[in-house]
């Protein structure tokens, strides 16, 4: 009888360890089924543009050349690692490149952060945990570089609140970690403001004779990791670059995922907080100082910035995962020893099998399935006429940017925010909305405009119509084109 039960707790115990795999593998197919929902945001062109221009010329951009508004003035790419990921997997297999890549990185987040969550917690609440944080984050899952950062930030934050519930410091081993994350993204700076309040986790709860020296070691991982932060092609740039979209003010009111959470209709966003709120009072849950202090700043930031939501919710649970442990304790491990080599083969069998099942799937599905982008951000017929027409100078709608750079067309405006500075995208936003009409006829002659490419949905169009000297030449459901008004200015039906 006993063992028999030795036996049944060591299979559960290699079961547990296929959780976080299974539970990656789960979150990857479905990403991958919706594939097509992955390519909506037209920074990917651009993205992707950048990223090739790295493989072409083995070399990484300092200033812009994809602008006629802002032709080498000074420019780093943050991402430039995810850029080059994107555009090898662009270039071998069309767009289902990023799409597997972006699930597969969703997959990773999802893992590490079951894994992380089972030191604590049991499998069925870590699991939980995991789809509430797909459900809150899928707004924002999009084929763009934060994505494949999002794993590295999970494992970063998870490692050092690990050290911290050990009242012990970080290896110097995870400092690598930080120098990946620096390439892939500059969300990066979140990783590095977030070691202050976990190392006070860690002191707070050392012994008093060692606090000093527990406190200096997390010192010097600080700056060990603002270093490797810096193990970069741009260096110390890097720094810079990665906070000067901070600085664009009100223009950050505009850009849509910079934009402030709305609760004008009810969001799982909303209904989270609510839960978290309620929860801790029906619990009556403790917490010391830091770990407060860490989930009202991850809280404020994804108040401010819908991007941020993501963040919210997969470092909040692991936070909260030490405290919630000590609330629900797991039954406590039985068998240790009885975990021997022909057990751990056969967890690696299982994880071999889940591993292969994904890919089939994957092949099966990219056998019948051609994964498109998203036509509200392509507006091919209309660039296929400015290119007819050898237009040169096109003011162009902020969302059709990228598309523009992906078809080798100099464009006025694009997502790269920071390049354009707050003022100059403000006017173009007042000019096209019809906050500031006035300004329209002024940037036009300014930046000796060709033509215009504007949302077919957007106040400008109707603006130009009645501007004198411009005529509406192209009009569908995406977008508008006016050119000069001159004798050879036709207009053309769209393609039915």
């Amino acid at each position: 009888m006993s063992l028999s039960f030795a036996n049944s707790i060591a299979v559960q115990g290699r079961a547990r360890a296929l959780v976080p795999l299974c539970v990656g593998a789960g979150a990857y197919l479905f990403f991958l089924f919706l594939g097509d929902t992955l390519l909506q945001d037209s920074d990917s062109f651009w993205q992707i543009k950048i990223g090739q221009w790295i493989l072409d010329h083995r070399a990484i951009p300092m200033i812009d050349f994809y602008s006629f508004t802002r032709t080498g003035a000074p420019w780093i790419s943050t991402s430039w690692l995810s850029q080059v990921a994107f555009a090898f997997s662009h270039a071998q297999w069309g767009w289902a490149g990023p799409v597997i890549l972006t699930a597969a990185a969703v997959a990773f987040t999802v893992a590490i952060f079951v894994h992380l969550l089972e030191a604590h917690l049991e499998a069925p609440r870590a699991v939980l945990f995991a789809m509430l944080a797909l459900l809150l984050s899928i707004h924002h899952v999009l084929a763009r570089p934060h994505i494949l950062a999002l794993p590295v930030m999970v494992a970063w934050v998870g490692l050092l609140m690990a050290a911290a519930s050990r009242k012990s410091a970080p290896s110097w081993t995870w400092l690598p970690l930080m120098a990946l994350w620096a390439n892939l993204h500059g969300g990066f700076v979140l990783g590095l403001a977030l070691i202050g309040p976990i190392s006070l986790e860690a002191v707070e709860h050392a012994e008093k004779g060692r606090r000093l020296a527990l406190f200096m070691r997390w010192v010097l991982f600080g700056i060990g990791a603002l270093i490797a932060s810096c193990c970069t092609p741009y260096g110390w740039r890097t720094l810079q670059g990665a906070t000067n979209i901070l600085s664009l003010g009100e223009l950050l009111t505009l850009i849509l995922e910079w934009m402030p959470a709305n609760f004008a209709t009810f969001t799982p966003f909303e209904g989270a907080l609510l839960a978290l709120i309620a929860f801790g009072y029906s619990r009556g849950v403790v917490l010391s100082a830091p770990r407060i202090f860490l989930i009202l700043f991850l809280t404020w930031s994804a108040l401010s910035h819908v991007r941020s939501i993501e963040a919210f919710a997969f470092l909040v649970p692991l936070v909260l995962a030490k405290p919630l442990g000590e609330m629900f304790p797991q039954p406590a491990p039985e068998a240790a020893g009885a975990e021997s080599w022909p057990g751990r083969t056969l967890t690696a069998l299982g994880a071999l099998m889940i591993m292969a099942a994904s890919w089939t799937s994957t092949s099966l599905y990219m056998g019948h399935h051609r994964f498109t982008f998203t036509m509200t951000q392509t507006p091919v017929a209309a660039v296929d006429l400015l290119e007819q027409r050898k237009v040169r100078r096109v003011f162009n709608a902020y969302q059709f940017g990228g598309y523009l750079i992906s078809r080798d067309i100099p464009v006025f405006v694009d997502g790269r925010a920071e390049l354009y500075g707050e003022k100059f995208i403000m006017d173009f936003f007042k000019a096209t909305e019809g906050k500031k009409p006035e300004l329209l006829p002024r940037l036009l002659e300014e930046y000796k405009i060709d033509a215009t490419l504007l949302g077919a949905d957007a106040p400008g169009p109707q603006i130009l119509d009645q501007l004198k000297g411009w005529k509406r030449i192209y009009a569908d459901d995406i977008a508008v084109i006016h050119v000069r008004d001159t004798a050879d200015s036709t207009i053309v039906a769209p393609a039915k």
